[in-house]
């Protein structure tokens, strides 16, 4: 109970509102959009075209790259359009834009495997590919290539940390559901040939601690509650709390012999395997002092926000700031048709009394954003060398080690947008990299 990580903060954590929402289906959406980017790695092309008609759970969208992941239709209907559309995280994507006809039908060619212990590690990474599954805690990286890593694995971490103040999904997922968490972790395991797994929850969370206690079976699976602390669910900081071991600078979890999924994930891989259910839809949390009933719904991939606003009741006061994911590191979207990907673990829907809207002042020099980062780094200097453009020296920096996650402009007393700054210089120093090549 006493394991932890270097650095990190303590925000407030603000799941009152959801913690205790059970999660709840929503109705069938008349019309989704469904990105072409929902995953690290190469985007998807379109296989459809307008006036085709589709099912639930028919492929929509692929292409062949190994780092990559397929998307499939959330509802049966007809391909109304494919054009550029919102996108959470990128702007806009091309998207495949599919009217509800109504019947909800599945693709008959999906298939379950109830005899999935039949099924050898190659068959159940395949079934994950085509599937679509991704790593639901926000970052959407494809499932199946953390399955196939180059190096020899000895420890799977299933992440239940959900350390993002608002967000309760997660949570949720583990007090209602489990026994599918322990039984997708096990296909996760047997994927990888390993024998060691931990499953990491936060103290913060004692039912959802009690629900996956009460389904452990396998004395090869160990929980591990840890101490509440942002960023936890980060994978680097979590394996540091977890297994005293530290990801070295520019390395990743497989280098020392671990990797990491989401609860959320673990569910979405048994669903796949034994249900033949491909990643159509998720868990949202839908908070903030704006909204009229904060919940936790299963979402379609391709509801709008403005939708799954409506479905809780919609706005009781004027919303200042719309955020995708959490308020760390979530993203602040123009527009409520903004439509929920793989990725998207919640909406926050705040007024101007809960955003707090500041102007940056100086840098005054007290370390305190050093002391806060998880990473070891130097946020003050990366504002520093992106304010002058010295995009080169930001290398020398190891800007590309910082994981994002706001812990030092959270701490800023000169409120310095210090994240904002380290996202230019990671674009920019992209740039320069290829330009060079």
């Amino acid at each position: 109970m006493f394991k932890a990580f270097s650095g990190g903060v303590h925000p407030r954590e603000q799941k009152e509102g959801t913690k205790d929402r059970a999660i709840s289906d929503v109705r069938i959406p008349l019309r989704v959009v469904i990105p072409m980017i929902q995953h690290t790695g190469a985007p998807c092309r379109p296989v459809v075209k307008i006036g085709d008609t589709v099912k639930k759970g028919q492929i929509v969208g692929r292409v062949a790259q190994f780092i990559t992941s397929p998307v499939h239709a959330s509802i049966s209907g007809t391909v109304r359009e494919i054009k550029e559309a919102p996108h959470p995280t990128a702007g806009k994507s091309v998207s495949v834009v599919i009217d509800s006809d109504g019947k909800d039908e599945w693709d008959t060619s999906l298939r379950g495997r109830k005899d999935a212990a039949g099924l050898t590690k190659e068959e159940i990474t395949d079934i994950i590919k085509e599937s679509g599954i991704v790593g639901l805690g926000g970052a959407a990286f494809p499932a199946h290539v953390k399955l196939k890593p180059p190096k020899k694995i000895d420890t799977v971490i299933l992440n239940g940390a959900e350390c993002e103040p608002y967000l309760t999904c997660d949570d949720r997922l583990m007090i209602e559901r489990p026994a599918g968490v322990i039984k997708g972790l096990l296909l996760i395991m047997k994927a990888l040939d390993v024998n060691k797994a931990v499953i990491a929850i936060e103290s913060n969370k004692p039912n959802a601690v009690e629900s996956i206690r009460g389904a452990l079976k396998n004395p090869d699976i160990r929980l591990e509650v840890l101490p509440t602390k942002y960023p936890q669910g980060s994978e680097k900081q979590l394996i540091e709390a977890v297994l005293k071991k530290r990801v070295p600078p520019k390395g990743l979890p497989l280098d020392i012999g671990c990797v990491v999924h989401n609860t959320g994930t673990a569910v979405a891989i048994y669903e796949a395997v034994c249900e033949g259910r491909p990643l159509i839809e998720r868990i949202v949390t839908l908070a903030g002092d704006c909204i009229k009933e904060p919940s936790n719904l299963k979402v379609r991939i391709g509801t709008s926000i403005k939708d799954l606003l409506d479905e809780c009741g919609g706005a009781v006061k004027e919303i200042s700031k719309l955020i995708v994911g959490g308020p760390m590191m979530g993203i602040a979207q123009p527009t409520m048709d903004t439509p929920v990907i793989k990725g998207t673990t919640g909406v926050l829907f705040l007024s101007e009394d809960e955003a707090r809207f500041f102007d940056e002042t100086t840098c005054i020099k007290c370390g305190r954003c050093v002391d806060a980062c998880p990473m070891n780094l130097l946020p003050s200097v990366y504002a520093k060398l992106v304010k002058k453009e010295k995009w080169e020296k930001l290398d020398d920096y190891n800007i590309d080690d910082c994981i994002e996650c706001g812990a030092c402009s959270y701490l800023c007393p000169g409120r310095i947008p210090l994240v904002q700054y380290v996202k230019t210089g990671k674009r920019e120093l992209f740039y320069m990299r290829k330009g060079a090549q």
